[in-house]
């Protein structure tokens, strides 16, 4: 659900899809309802909600996100039994009664741009013992300002609690991640320059904080190592020479996309003339990534990495490359303030 202000399209921008298979687990109709292969379909005590599986709404969503249901279920297991720890939550089961039911709204404390709402949805889900209804107020890749309600889960009190920090910690993270990529988005706006991530990830995370980025206006580099070569020094070491490097994996993989790093506009030259697909400048000067793209002639793929910061990323762009590589979009981005309060569930 939305809420009755409709955003613009420009305050709305969302991110570019990657086509992922979707497995479908469970089998309600209703998006807001916990599915048929929730292993708490049959209530009671007996309900184990490490057997829950994602409603098939909510899985659809997040594969049309370019999320893989599967992979987003098992981070919600993972985080949420880290946090029990085979026990339980020993505070709210103490304090509050088993049959109550309440409404909780995640809602953001700081102006920022949104990403991950369907994921803390789906961790909720997990922990469920009974159906419970949310209601959508933005989606993903939406600025919201400090103040804006972002998404109303009603679900059995003791539930909401148990899942509020698993839930949090992944959405506020991801968030931050949007909105710094945000920053770096509009900074590039009118260039023909992408901000753009790295392999520089959380463990297990990757795929989550990678579809953050998409949320704030940029674009993925490689995923994993098999999808793409990148030629780097060490392997230009290993190899005898960057065009070296560049021709020992044409051979071996005729056709994975490689990119070659270059320190030099000596080397730019060589792995230009062997004709590599995508060449990163690694602390090249805004003068020298010029002279760079003029030598390209439009011939290989151009990315700047190494000294970038916002304060210079606009000198960069406007050179002509067509990607910023930022490592601190996943790295080092802060998260982005969301609180869950509850309230009573009528109201």
């Amino acid at each position: 659900m939305s809420s009755s202000s409709t955003p613009t399209p420009e305050e709305r921008p969302h991110p570019e899809p990657v086509d992922v298979p979707l497995v479908r687990i469970g089998g309600a109709d209703d998006p807001g309802e916990a599915g048929d292969g929730c292993g708490c379909a049959s209530g009671g005590d007996g309900a184990d909600p490490y057997e829950c599986g994602l409603d098939p709404a909510l899985a659809q969503l997040l594969a049309d996100a370019g999320l893989d249901p599967v992979q987003v279920e098992d981070i919600a297991h993972l985080a949420i039994a880290e946090d029990l720890d085979h026990g339980v939550d020993v505070t709210t089961v103490s304090t509050v009664p088993e049959d109550a039911v309440a409404t909780a709204d995640f809602t953001a404390r700081e102006a920022g741009t949104v990403a991950g709402l369907r994921i803390a949805e789906a961790v909720l889900s997990i922990v469920c013992t009974e159906s419970f209804e949310v209601e959508r107020h933005v989606e993903d890749g939406e600025r919201v300002e400090a103040g804006r309600k972002l998404l109303s889960v009603t679900a059995r009190t003791r539930d909401l609690l148990t899942g509020e920090r698993s839930a949090l910690n992944i959405l506020c993270r991801l968030s931050g991640i949007a909105t710094a990529t945000r920053a770096w988005a509009d900074l590039l706006e009118g260039t023909s320059a992408r901000v753009r991530d790295t392999r520089k990830t959380t463990p297990g995370l990757r795929a989550l904080e990678k579809y953050a980025v998409r949320c704030g206006g940029g674009v993925n580099h490689r995923m994993s190592l098999s999808d793409a070569a990148l030629v780097k020094d060490n392997h230009v070491v290993a190899a005898g020479g960057v065009a070296q490097a560049f021709k020992a994996v044409r051979e071996r993989f005729p056709k994975v996309p490689i990119e070659v790093e270059v320190d030099t506009l000596h080397q730019f030259r060589e792995v230009l003339d062997a004709g590599a697909d995508l060449i990163l400048l690694d602390n090249f000067t805004p003068a020298e990534t010029a002279e760079a793209v003029a030598l390209n002639h439009g011939r290989a793929a151009l990315e700047s990495s190494g000294r970038l910061t916002l304060d210079n990323a606009r000198a960069y762009a406007e050179t002509g490359v067509d990607y910023l590589a930022v490592g601190a979009l996943t790295h080092s981005s802060p998260i982005l303030d969301i609180g869950l309060d509850l309230r009573e569930a009528d109201r």
